[in-house]
């Protein structure tokens, strides 16, 4: 190929990829600006023209990244539903009951740390009935929900953990993690902080663990 062909194409490559990146670095911006206000001010109270406008953008520049405000929100549910699921994994993958529920409750409370609004965007939605994302959480979260659950029969069946109802398990663990995101701010009042600082989102985690564990633990029987 002669020198000046390849110039062109490596330049035509070069040229291409360019403008994905910025894309994708604006499509972030966006969610990033939308999350924060659909956790703020929910689906009915977020407008297009404020997130637009902290993102840099007008509406109508917005309107060519995410078609509608639908859509947007949509897009941020899915995101955080993802990491979500990406962090529920730790316990079909574990081997030991213990070592697995203190990765999961770890992650689930790091969640609740670095991503305080999209947790709070999930429980809004989740709170008014789940109108715009109960396919997804049906669809997405009720497998992961049943491999969990099936994972714990199998410990319990396998005399390493005690019987429980393992489904209510896994909400009282979610409630009590994102509790930390969602309830994040009255928690800090009532600590009288202005914000929750790492060594809360700690003791949180060796509560909560050993809370969990100590039910799992098997109990030798009574003796009448």
């Amino acid at each position: 190929m002669p020198e000046t062909s390849l110039s062109t194409s490596r330049g035509q490559t070069a040229g291409a990829a360019r403008p994905r990146a910025a894309r994708l670095r604006k499509e972030a911006t966006i969610l990033a600006e939308a999350e924060r206000q659909f956790a703020q001010y929910g689906f009915e109270g977020a407008s297009l023209e404020n997130i637009a406008a902290a993102a840099g953008l007008s509406r109508h520049n917005l309107l060519y990244y995410y078609p509608s405000k639908e859509a947007l929100y949509r897009k941020v549910l899915d995101g955080v539903l993802a990491e979500w699921l990406a962090r529920m994994a730790g316990i079909v993958r574990g081997t030991d009951p213990e070592g697995a529920l203190r990765e999961y409750i770890a992650a689930k409370l790091r969640f609740s740390r670095e991503r305080p609004a999209g947790s709070q965007v999930f429980a809004r939605e989740v709170m008014a009935g789940a109108p715009r994302f109960r396919d997804a959480i049906r669809e997405q979260v009720l497998p992961a929900l049943n491999a969990d659950v099936k994972t714990f029969e199998r410990w319990a069946r396998e005399k390493r953990i005690a019987r429980l109802d393992f489904r209510h398990l896994m909400f009282t663990i979610w409630a009590s993690t994102q509790a930390y995101a969602d309830l994040g701010p009255q928690f800090a009042i009532l600590l009288g902080k202005p914000e929750l600082e790492p060594a809360d989102f700690e003791a949180a985690q060796t509560l909560i663990t050993e809370l969990v564990l100590g039910g799992l633990r098997k109990r030798e029987p009574r003796k009448e």
